[in-house]
């Protein structure tokens, strides 16, 4: 209870989404659903891609396996909302957001370094969904939508969670704490340049 503790006290993003991007996400639904399930998508490949690069890390591998499996139903989740609505699955598109924060992630140093990259790069994007979605849960006027993004705003948070979880079991703590710091305040300058936009999930 004590480490869960602790690792949710570090989870604090610096800036919290900008009030006026719950009302532009209403704006078309096709877009937000179909950024969503890219979202979800990328998130079970980001997954795959960690069990494929580093398979001798066996308790990062049997606590991801199953996650896979849960994000790639989250694209199945979102893909029947917009089948159900008769709406497209549009194409993907480019992710300012994330592109920005793997300009971040370690190019030389240690494995060790890089490894570590690669797993709190996973957990501030989950951290950012988690919040997205709770602002949509708390924020939209519809209360299907707001139970449908509820669901997902508490899925995230355990993911996140997970990640810095497997830093810490992999990593010295005090190395996870300090670099974790460093994506934070990365990320929230991230967030001040970035446009509002109701199209995207960040």
């Amino acid at each position: 209870m004590e480490e869960l503790t602790d690792v949710k006290n570090i989870l604090r993003l610096e800036l919290p989404t900008d009030p006026r991007w719950v009302n532009l996400t209403t704006i078309s639904l096709e877009d937000i659903l179909t950024d969503h399930a890219y979202c979800e998508q990328k998130a079970a490949t980001s997954c795959i891609s960690l069990i494929q690069r580093y398979p001798e890390k066996e308790k990062m591998v049997e606590e991801l396996a199953p996650i896979v499996t849960e994000e790639w139903g989250h694209f199945r989740q979102v893909l029947a909302e917009l089948n159900k609505r008769n709406l497209k699955l549009g194409r993907q598109r480019k992710d300012a957001y994330v592109n920005k924060l793997l300009e971040f992630q370690t190019r030389g140093g240690s494995e060790a370094d890089r490894f570590l990259d690669k797993l709190l790069f996973c957990a501030l994007i989950e951290a950012r969904s988690c919040e997205r979605f709770k602002r949509l849960s708390e924020g939209l006027e519809d209360p299907y939508f707001r139970n449908f993004y509820r669901k997902f705003m508490e899925s995230e948070a355990g993911h996140y969670t997970l990640f810095i979880k497997l830093a810490d079991h992999y990593v010295p703590k005090e190395q996870v704490r300090k670099r974790w710091r460093e994506w934070l305040a990365y990320e929230a300058e991230i967030i001040r340049g970035l446009e509002v936009r109701g199209d995207r999930i960040h």
